[in-house]
């Protein structure tokens, strides 16, 4: 079994596995988390969730200073991997509660997207199957500062507005231009997603 955050002794970094997919998303082995985002990465799973308010804002993320992966870049409300032979949808469930320490009223999948994107300031590669998830959210957030350095409420005005002006992960587009069928399904045209 993987290890933890919350089995990890002080001594040691934990060590954590991801799950290495062939091109239709198929399970073929395993590898440590930072091996498979070396160059020129290891084609791995991953999810991305995208959480709203009842306004139909989505809460985005600015990442923690400390992370070893594109830190203090804004995200999607929460993205992350599954450990080997855990579900998708219960590792965003479980991620979004570490990081945000929250619970999504509502998460549904939104699809699939695959991805070769480079971070230029790490030299790290994202090379992910990744599996969508949208939803709402109706409790506080209280990060884990850990993580998350910041978060945010945003219309769909606004983010085209951030995304002009700040610096966003080398995914986030794409994740969210691939989850945008069911935003719209789930927020409604008129909130402009």
């Amino acid at each position: 079994m993987p290890t933890s955050p919350a089995t990890a002794t002080n001594s040691a970094p934990p060590t954590i596995l991801l799950e290495l997919v062939d091109e239709q998303g198929n399970t073929v082995g395993t590898a440590e988390k930072l091996a498979a985002h070396q160059a020129p990465g290891q084609l791995h799973r991953a999810f991305s969730v995208f959480l709203f308010d009842e306004q139909g804002r989505l809460l985005i993320q600015r990442r923690a200073a400390g992370k070893y992966h594109s830190p203090e870049v804004w995200s999607n409300t929460c993205c992350g991997h599954p450990y080997p032979g855990e579900a998708p949808f219960a590792a965003a469930a479980r991620r979004t509660h570490e990081e945000l320490g929250l619970s999504p009223s509502l998460l549904a999948a939104a699809g699939t997207v695959r991805y070769n994107h480079p971070d230029p300031a790490s030299g790290l590669v994202e090379q992910e199957y990744n599996h969508l998830f949208v939803g709402l959210v109706q409790a506080p957030v209280l990060p884990d500062p850990d993580e998350v350095g910041e978060t945010a409420y945003v219309t769909a005005d606004e983010l085209a507005e951030r995304v002009e002006k700040d610096t966003f992960s080398t995914w986030f587009t794409t994740v969210l231009d691939a989850a945008r069928p069911a935003v719209r399904e789930m927020t409604g045209r008129a909130c402009g997603w």
